[in-house]
């Protein structure tokens, strides 16, 4: 179960040449983090090992943009997208995230993996804008299903 955190405003950052990298089982559960996740996001291995990812949502992440990457990863594709998450404590973090399927020797998924990296600002930015309008349409939306399409 995620914890309920309200968001501080306040943003962390890490460093240009570092990688948070994670994996998941194919129900999103967290099986991996390396140091620089556990550092950034403020949480310990122990805290994270088991629990669904979406334990670093952000409430400015749109759902529609999770689906999108959902979608795109069951179909065995990969994704590259914007992320912004949210800390242990409530602060934030930004990322440019790349996901990909895990495929075992059979040919089917076994998981997923994810690499993040440090995003450009400009790009950030525009995520943010764009974020922004679609929280608004799916807040308007009759159901958080209908927001999402």
């Amino acid at each position: 179960m995620r914890p309920t955190v309200s968001p501080t405003g306040i943003e962390r950052f890490f460093g240009e040449d570092e990688i948070i990298v994670s994996k998941t089982d194919l129900k999103g559960k967290i099986t991996y983090a390396n140091e620089v996740f556990l550092r950034v996001a403020g949480y310990t291995e122990e805290e994270l090992l088991g629990a669904p990812h979406n334990i670093i949502r952000h409430p400015d992440m749109p759902r529609a943009v999770f689906k999108l990457l959902w979608d795109q990863i069951e179909a065995g594709r990969e994704i590259f997208a914007y992320v912004v998450n949210q800390c242990k404590n409530g602060d934030h973090y930004w990322v440019f995230a790349h996901v990909t399927p895990t495929f075992g020797p059979d040919g089917k998924i076994t998981g997923y993996h994810s690499n993040r990296r440090v995003p450009e600002r400009a790009a950030v930015d525009k995520a943010a804008g764009l974020y922004k309008q679609l929280l608004e349409i799916e807040a308007k939306a009759s159901s958080q299903k209908e927001g999402m399409q």
